[in-house]
């Protein structure tokens, strides 16, 4: 049945279908899923620490920092007794830097109040700081077998194709029906996290987005609703996407014996607490910082541009102008460092990496 902006919920029959389908799904899931360091692990610190690196994040880009990350941080006491600073450098270019600072302060929790474990539900798991359900439904299917549903965009591109569902799948009323569905096929799944997980696996190398799914490869095209139909390039319905906002940005690479000025950020916001080199709003040139140098009290030289860069965050774009000086003094406010401290100690975010190599 073809599900419109009309339909309310998931009729019967779609369970059905998918239950009819999950062996299926995990025959082909057994034999093709992909070696990744995580796979197979049923540590629930661990399953945590990957599931909390792949959100919004590309899983080639976690293959490296999931091995360091683990290796540094063997276990949750060990994450939780680590001072914030270490964490952020080892999340250092993996970006969204509020998972590592809220999985440092959710390890501190569970080191207090659990035992120095994690909880062993999704319901407990959600009071953590940054997990989510999505984060939650992983953790607690996978390291506790329970019949938690794991919703993230993968599944419900999925759903959306196999049920041939053209209702908005970012309309918060269309991911509860799903995880509801979801539920109430894992309760007949003997483990719901393999079931969880071949559905992860299937949307990452079968079903892609973008109009691109690989359907001749895909266990579940004979039963699947639009191919059937011939609308599996247009599923699923995401409505209208919200243009980024751009910004223009000031970079100051303001530098004194060898060693460059950086600023921590504020507590709240873009790049919320994290190191980086001094930032202005707007394009400002020559006229505009001279004085805002002077103001310093401090002589200077070599005011000269040290190029542009852009950078893409989810809802922001910044479009950034950078300037270098020599200062003869540190300038106060700032914190000063050199190259290896830069490389070892500070995290700076990626928005600045094409500043960096300069240094």
């Amino acid at each position: 049945m073809k599900k419109t902006n009309a339909s309310t919920e998931y009729p019967p029959e779609d369970r059905n279908r998918l239950l009819r389908a999950a062996p299926l799904l995990q025959a082909w899931f057994a034999e093709n899923a992909r070696p990744l360091p995580w796979r197979g692990e049923r540590d629930p610190y661990r399953i945590w620490v990957s599931e909390t690196m792949l959100q919004q994040t590309r899983i080639e880009a976690v293959l490296g920092y999931y091995p360091r990350f683990t290796e540094a941080f063997p276990a949750l006491a060990a994450l939780a007794e680590a001072p914030e600073e270490k964490v952020l450098k080892l999340w250092e270019g993996l970006g969204y830097y509020s998972r590592a600072r809220n999985m440092h302060r959710a390890a501190r929790i569970c080191l207090e109040q659990y035992g120095g474990a994690l909880p062993g539900t999704a319901a407990e798991l959600k009071r953590l700081p940054g997990v989510g359900a999505y984060t939650a439904g992983a953790v607690a299917s996978l390291a506790f077998g329970e019949a938690a549903p794991a919703v993230d965009g993968n599944v419900l591109r999925i759903l959306a194709r196999f049920l041939n569902d053209e209702r908005d799948v970012l309309q918060p009323a269309v991911k509860k029906e799903a995880e509801a569905l979801l539920k109430a096929v894992l309760e007949q799944q003997e483990r719901p996290g393999v079931f969880n997980e071949a559905l992860m696996e299937l949307g990452e190398v079968i079903c892609l987005p973008n109009g691109s799914p690989r359907c001749s490869r895909c266990p579940l095209g004979g039963t699947c609703g639009a191919l059937a139909a011939g609308t599996e390039k247009d599923l699923p319905n995401r409505g209208e996407a919200r243009p980024r906002r751009l910004e223009k940005k000031t970079v100051l690479l303001l530098r004194c014996g060898g060693r460059t000025a950086l600023e921590k950020r504020p507590d709240k916001g873009l790049l919320a607490g994290l190191y980086g080199f001094p930032i202005l709003d707007g394009e400002l040139g020559r006229t505009d910082l001279v004085p805002w140098l002077n103001s310093f009290g401090v002589p200077f030289r070599d005011l000269r541009g040290a190029g542009q860069a852009r950078h893409v965050f989810t809802h922001v774009e910044w479009e950034m102008t950078a300037w270098e000086a020599e200062t003869e003094a540190e300038l106060p406010g700032f914190l000063y460092a050199d190259r290896g401290e830069i490389e070892t100690r500070y995290a700076l975010p990626a928005a600045f990496k094409a500043f960096r190599e300069r240094l």
